[in-house]
């Protein structure tokens, strides 16, 4: 019993996942909706941005409010658009003609195709230039009134293009990661230098602390024989200038140090 259950849950999600990869059918409505944003992005809005990229048009329009754009194009060309998305489509032609090239012609209405995506409408239709192609994405509002949220002219890279493309970005990731490893070699390899600088600056610290506690005892000493030279013979003196001259030499003893004379000053 437990088989069987399990076989007509396996074959109820087989259906499931079927049913789920067809297009859901259009109503009526919503095949003259889709049939209409076709003939309205490949007859006017994908023409009518093409031709506003002119100067002229562009000045015209750069001196409108968003409010203006809308009323300008609705009269004149009896258009819905949203003025902001009018505008920024604007950019997105003249930025992919100049790839492009001067344009050569627009795809017709029966190739062009178009889908219900919620409340909005996806219309692609291709567009030629002379140097290469591109698609214009188009979005209307899903509703009687197809207003243009949104538009763009995206240009159609070659297999060559986009090969390129993914070799630069390769070799910009590699080379990022192999520059980010030699900092860190570098980095690692200075630890070892690091130690060996602070063992060099206490050296140079306690030899200058040495030297200058044997300044201070030939000083000291210096001090001595200034203070006793009045009553001490030239033998005596003689000693004393041997162990001072031998402290300050680092020697152990006076042997080797022969003081030939002694001249006050």
């Amino acid at each position: 019993m437990k088989k069987f259950w399990t076989m007509v849950c396996m074959i109820a999600c087989i259906f499931g996942l079927t049913a789920c990869g067809e297009e859901a059918t259009l109503t009526e409505y919503e095949q003259q909706k889709v049939d209409y944003a076709r003939q309205l992005a490949a007859k006017g809005i994908v023409p009518m941005l093409l031709d506003s990229m002119d100067e002229e048009s562009a000045r015209l329009i750069e001196g409108y409010t968003m409010e203006e754009v809308e009323y300008v194009i609705g009269d004149q060309q009896g258009i819905n658009v949203d003025g902001y998305a009018f505008t920024t489509a604007l950019e997105s032609f003249r930025s992919a003609t100049e790839a492009m090239g001067n344009i050569i012609s627009i795809q017709e209405v029966e190739d062009v195709t178009a889908r219900i995506d919620g409340k909005q409408i996806i219309v692609d239709v291709e567009v030629t230039g002379e140097r290469k192609s591109a698609t214009a994405e188009i979005i209307l509002s899903n509703d009687m009134f197809m207003r243009m949220e949104s538009a763009a002219l995206n240009p159609i890279s070659s297999f060559g293009e986009l090969m390129g493309k993914a070799g630069l970005n390769t070799l910009i990731g590699m080379g990022t990661v192999f520059v980010v490893l030699i900092l860190i070699s570098l980095i690692i390899s200075c630890f070892g230098v690091i130690p060996k600088i602070q063992a060099g600056q206490a050296a140079k610290k306690a030899a200058k602390a040495a030297g200058t506690g044997t300044e201070k005892a030939i000083d000291n000493v210096v001090a001595q024989i200034i203070d006793q030279e009045e009553g001490t013979d030239d033998c005596e003196l003689v000693a004393v200038i041997a162990a001072a001259v031998a402290a300050y030499e680092g020697a152990g003893s006076t042997d080797g140090f022969v003081v030939r004379s002694i001249r006050r000053r």
